[in-house]
């Protein structure tokens, strides 16, 4: 008798711990956007020292301009099959942004060592812009 107690109660525990596991994935909420920025769209300032581009991305909100993270790339200048994130500085130009709600600027500017005035892009860039969402805990 006592054996068949035991049986059964470890057969009832092996029971028990295969229970199944389920395993939840979430989504990434990440979004990003990508857009061809065109030469034309490239405007000088009135000294020339700098040519910005302003894109419209309407999914950019006040809640991503305030809380959230916004990550910009543009095309490497020497291989187009990757991204650099900016701000970064290539041949003495500085390429930096600055996001607002509903869009973003980007500027290319003369760095500080540099002695030239940036010279203005002649071939379409493509712009990689990823929406990270955030919770503020402050």
């Amino acid at each position: 008798m006592k054996k068949l107690l035991l049986i059964l109660l470890c057969t009832t525990t092996l029971g028990l711990v295969s229970c199944k596991k389920d395993t939840i994935v979430q989504e990434t909420p990440n979004r990003t956007i990508i857009i061809t920025i065109q030469p034309n769209q490239w405007l000088p300032s009135t000294n020339g020292r700098t040519f910005t581009a302003e894109i419209n991305i309407p999914e950019i909100d006040a809640l991503n301009v305030d809380i959230e993270g916004i990550l910009v790339y543009l095309d490497h200048p020497v291989n187009q099959s990757s991204y650099i994130q900016l701000p970064y500085v290539y041949e003495g130009a500085s390429y930096s942004y600055e996001h607002f709600e509903g869009g973003i600027a980007i500027d290319i500017q003369r760095s500080t060592f540099a002695t030239e005035n940036p010279t203005k892009p002649t071939v379409p860039i493509r712009l990689k812009v990823v929406l990270i969402p955030s919770q503020d805990v402050t």
